[in-house]
C-alpha cells in the first residue's frame, strides 16, 4: 500500500469514527487491513527506525502514525 492510499484509508476510517484520537484510529486502521498489511507497515517502519525486531502491531500502528504526521507537517 502506498503512502497515498494509506492516508485515503485512515482519513476515511477517521471520517467513520470522529471521536476516536490519531492512535486509536490507526490501530483501528491496522486491523481492518489484515494481518499482511500489518507485517508490511511493520517491516517498513522498522526499516525506517534501524532496528531488527520490535512488536508487530505496535510497529504497525506506528507507521501508520508517522506516514500521517509526515502529511500534516507537509501540509503546514
Amino acid at each position: 500500500m502506498s503512502d497515498e492510499e494509506l492516508i485515503v484509508a485512515f482519513a476515511l476510517t477517521r471520517l467513520d469514527h470522529p471521536g476516536l484520537d490519531l492512535d486509536e484510529v490507526a490501530a483501528l486502521l491496522v486491523r481492518r487491513l489484515g494481518p499482511e498489511q500489518m507485517v508490511g507497515f511493520a517491516a517498513q517502519n522498522l526499516a525506517d527506525r534501524g532496528e531488527l525486531r520490535g512488536a508487530l502491531f505496535d510497529a504497525a500502528v506506528e507507521r501508520v502514525v508517522r506516514v500521517v504526521l509526515a502529511l500534516r507537517d507537509a501540509a503546514d
